[in-house]
């Protein structure tokens, strides 16, 4: 209950940048981890908030070293830091991430999203992609949630980057109910 409350004050000061009114519920969190394990190598955590993604990412047998968590908000950054000590905390806009070294030059095999990218101009959602895809392996995926009927990624942006997206799956036990996709690069 903590948690909700805290998540609803973060959302009461910035609604744009939290975008929700309550935390992921743990059957998204299982949904967009679903494809990942302890062999998808380091993933990239982009607005983890209270951790919902993360402690189904740990679930999934990803290792806290291998978790590079990247959130805005320091009310949310420093509660993760002190839950998930061993995982790499950045505090900063997932826009920098092509700015950053963040596995020692290892490349990522996933990245996990809980940014709100609906409500982001598209200049920062290429920013925040093209970033990310300089992580990652070359077969990685990202790995975005919505609350929208459709990817909210554009697919004039998709074609323009060469990325592809596919929806994997959607959940009604969650508030608002919201679908997963998988973008990767196009073959």
């Amino acid at each position: 209950m903590t948690e909700t409350a805290g998540f609803f004050r973060a959302w009461l000061k910035n609604p744009m940048r939290v975008a929700a009114i309550a935390p992921s519920s743990s059957t998204l969190a299982k949904l967009i981890t679903s494809e990942i394990s302890h062999d998808t190598g380091p993933v990239i955590e982009l607005g983890p908030g209270t951790g919902a993604f993360t402690r189904a990412l740990i679930a999934r047998g990803v290792r806290q070293e291998d978790l590079a968590l990247v959130e805005f908000g320091s009310e949310f950054a420093a509660a993760l830091e002190l839950h998930y000590p061993r995982a790499r905390m950045l505090q900063m806009d997932a826009a920098r991430l092509r700015t950053i070294d963040i596995f020692g030059g290892r490349p990522a095999g996933a990245v996990v999203s809980g940014l709100p990218l609906l409500s982001m101009p598209p200049r920062k959602v290429m920013a925040i992609l093209t970033g990310a895809f300089r992580k990652m392996t070359p077969d990685g995926a990202f790995y975005q949630f919505t609350y929208g009927p459709r990817c909210p990624v554009p697919r004039r942006l998709l074609d323009h980057l060469g990325l592809e997206a596919v929806r994997i799956g959607g959940t009604l036990a969650n508030l608002p109910p919201a679908a997963v996709y998988r973008i990767r690069r196009r073959h």
